[in-house]
Formats: C-alpha cells, sequence, structure tokens
C-alpha cells in the first residue's frame, strides 16, 4: 500500500513496486474537466476542474499519480493517453530548454504542469529512486485499472460541470474501490470522443 497522506516521517517507507492507471476527461474540450488514478489495490484520487481541457485532465492524473506515491521504489503508471506520456518521456525537457517553445517553435501549452511533473521526476532522481516507468494501455478495451480511472475522472468532471473544484482521494479518508470487479456499467468502456 503506498505511504499515506499526512504520516510522520519516521513511519515512511520506500514500497518495492507499485502500478497506478491514470485517466482524464473533459466535458467539451475546452470544458468542465477530471483526472484521476486508481491503484492496483484500489487506493485512488481524482480532481475536478471547472475549465480545462482533456490533455490537462490527462497530465493531472499523471502528475497526482506520481506526487500521490513518492514512497514507491518501482512506481509503473499506465495511461491510455500517448499525449500525457509522450509529454512525460519524450517533450517536456525539450520544451524547457528552448524556453518553453515546441521543436516548432510556438509556445509549449500547459507549462505549468510541465513544470510541476520535472519536478517530480527531479525529485524521484534526487532520492535516488528510478523514473517512473510509464506503460500505454488502450483505453475502453476492458483494462479494468484503466476503466476505473476512466469512471474517476468522468464522476469529476460531472462535479466540475457543477462549478466544483475539488479534489478527492482514499488516501485521505475515501473509501477504496474494489478492483476485482469492473466499475459500474454506466462507466465501463464505454467510448466517448476525447
Amino acid at each position: 500500500m503506498p505511504e499515506r497522506r499526512g504520516t510522520s516521517a519516521n513511519r515512511r517507507r520506500i514500497i518495492d513496486s507499485y502500478t497506478v492507471a491514470t485517466d482524464g476527461a473533459c466535458s467539451g474540450n475546452p470544458g468542465p474537466t477530471g483526472w484521476a488514478w486508481v491503484g492496483e489495490d484500489g487506493q485512488w484520487a481524482a480532481g475536478a476542474l471547472p475549465e480545462g481541457t482533456n490533455n490537462i485532465g490527462e497530465l493531472l492524473g499523471l502528475l497526482n499519480a506520481i506526487r500521490d506515491h513518492r514512497s514507491v521504489r518501482d512506481l509503473t503508471v499506465q495511461a491510455d493517453s500517448r499525449y500525457a506520456i509522450d509529454t512525460y518521456t519524450k517533450w517536456m525537457d525539450g520544451h524547457a530548454r528552448r524556453g518553453w517553445k515546441t521543436a516548432g517553435g510556438s509556445p509549449a501549452k500547459n507549462v505549468d504542469l510541465l513544470k510541476e511533473l520535472i519536478a517530480e521526476r527531479d525529485g524521484r532522481r534526487q532520492h535516488g529512486l528510478p523514473d517512473v516507468v510509464l506503460e500505454h494501455v488502450r483505453g475502453h478495451a476492458g483494462h479494468r485499472l484503466n476503466s476505473w480511472a476512466d469512471e474517476r475522472a468522468v464522476r469529476a468532471a460531472a462535479h466540475a460541470a457543477k462549478g466544483t473544484a475539488r479534489s478527492w482521494s482514499s488516501l485521505d479518508g475515501q473509501d477504496p474501490i474494489d478492483v476485482s470487479i469492473d466499475p459500474p456499467r454506466s462507466a465501463q468502456d464505454k467510448p466517448r470522443s476525447r
């Protein structure tokens, strides 16, 4: 189980390995946005922004998955977003080197999130932890953890549509999810435009 927020420093320990799935959702694009991560043991977190994009939701899912699992030595993040994976593994350092410009010279998008992702990655390196492993999974294709992350992100986007900006987490007292079962039929692998 990952480290709980608010635990004392002397009770913290490094977990050997852990896998989480992430997802983002947006009603309209831009529009009300949600993000989520769901861990292999049913721990989860989700958040809502009244205005954002699907890419922002995807990056926030990744960022919070990494941030919430700083005590995991070998962290694997599964995502259905090639954008989030490529941003983290290929693009963000180049954008930073070019003064937050893309290879084509256009202003990079979501710079604040890129800076936070770089800080989290560099923090892991400074603590002697290996880089996060990112795995692409096909969304809406029966991958249970991704389906649960999608369910949580869509639910968060629905809260965002009501003007609610907030986050929820099993690490802060919400009940864990039973990831041995599929998410509710209303959310499970329902194709939607992204």
